[in-house]
């Protein structure tokens, strides 16, 4: 009976503290939507309503395993506009979801190399099987850096998948379009939705 109890009491409190963590992972990412619409330099005014996101899914953050790519060549990344940017793939990051593999390229922007506050920044722009449907049919971006690379693995987490500047503007800005590498055949509905509203001109 005492071992009955025992077990009961350790599972009542393992859920018990599963339950708190997820909780706690929902309210920080809950204060990273709050933080990315407060200080969103495109969307302002009220129209900031108007930014929509999947609810946060801990499904979709996933531990990758990192292969550091060595001497990448530069190349031009298409953009939505007129000028290219140039990127290295800086490292492969290789995953599952829904027992769905996954390979994705990580990229080194050269210009931000020169930026003081932005040189260890690195760039994670993917296309899914929403893309088109519920988010932005051109690709969304996540962002990362040096720091998020430990013992050869990333955390990616989709609930921080944010829209391009072009997804609310159009003919003003040059996005870097996903490349190829980077279309998911599996949907991601974590992040940023489609933006509620036409196209600002």
């Amino acid at each position: 009976m005492q071992t009955t109890k025992l077990i009961l009491t350790i599972s009542l409190l393992i859920s018990f503290t599963v339950s708190l963590a997820q909780e706690s992972y929902k309210d920080s990412l809950r204060a990273f939507i709050k933080n990315y619409t407060d200080n969103h330099d495109v969307v302002t005014g009220d129209d900031k309503n108007l930014l929509r996101f999947f609810p946060v899914d801990r499904t979709y953050r996933v531990v990758a395993q990192f292969e550091r790519v060595t001497n990448g060549k530069w190349f031009s990344m298409e953009t939505s506009g007129t000028e290219k940017k140039v990127f290295r793939v800086y490292g492969i990051v290789r995953f599952a979801i829904h027992d769905t593999a996954v390979r994705m390229n990580i990229y080194q922007s050269q210009n931000l190399m020169t930026v003081g506050e932005y040189k260890e920044y690195l760039f994670l722009p993917f296309t899914d099987l929403t893309s088109g449907e519920e988010t932005y049919a051109s690709g969304r971006y996540i962002d990362l850096t040096f720091k998020d690379i430990v013992d050869n693995k990333v955390v990616i987490d989709f609930n921080k998948a944010y829209n391009p500047s072009c997804a609310y503007v159009s003919g003003k800005y040059n996005c870097p379009i996903p490349p190829k590498e980077n279309s998911l055949n599996v949907a991601i509905p974590a992040g940023e939705k489609n933006y509620d509203k036409k196209h600002l001109q």
